[in-house]
């Protein structure tokens, strides 16, 4: 695993009617500055980028996302290391340090609802936003078995 990269599991409070999830709560001591929501559509791959100043909180609230990280901090234990991820239906969250590429793909035939937060407001004149091509050390290629 990545070191940094947390996978928290959501509690889901279930009954007849509904269910109820908490995602993020402040006692897990990071500072969230923005909430945002995208619709992703089957099969379609968003990779990669990642960030210099700001760690993101993913989840995934319908359908089902490959998750892939690759780790560009040159101090760190994992540095170069992918790291592979499945959340969505499962109930999990994922934590991604800053300086960790980040990417998906929408796995299943219903499009990906995801929440994030992130610690640091968007600033569309100087976004904290750096690209890696999408195929340049990770093959998305779905096998089916």
């Amino acid at each position: 695993m990545i070191n940094g990269v947390k996978i928290i599991d959501v509690n889901r409070f279930w009954d007849d009617r509904w269910f109820f999830a908490e995602v993020w709560r402040k006692s897990q001591q990071w500072e969230m500055a923005q909430m945002s929501f995208t619709k992703t559509y089957p099969w379609v791959v968003k990779a990669f980028h990642y960030h210099e100043k700001q760690d993101d909180l993913w989840f995934c609230v319908e359908g089902n996302l490959r998750v892939v990280l690759k780790d560009l901090r040159e101090d760190s234990p994992t540095f170069n290391e992918v790291q592979t991820i499945y959340i969505g239906e499962k109930s999990q969250a994922v934590y991604i340090p800053k300086m960790v590429a980040h990417g998906y793909k929408v796995m299943g035939e219903k499009p990906a609802k995801l929440i994030y937060l992130t610690t640091q407001e968007y600033d569309v004149k100087n976004p904290d936003e750096k690209r890696i091509p999408y195929d340049e050390f990770y093959d998305w290629k779905t096998v089916f078995k």
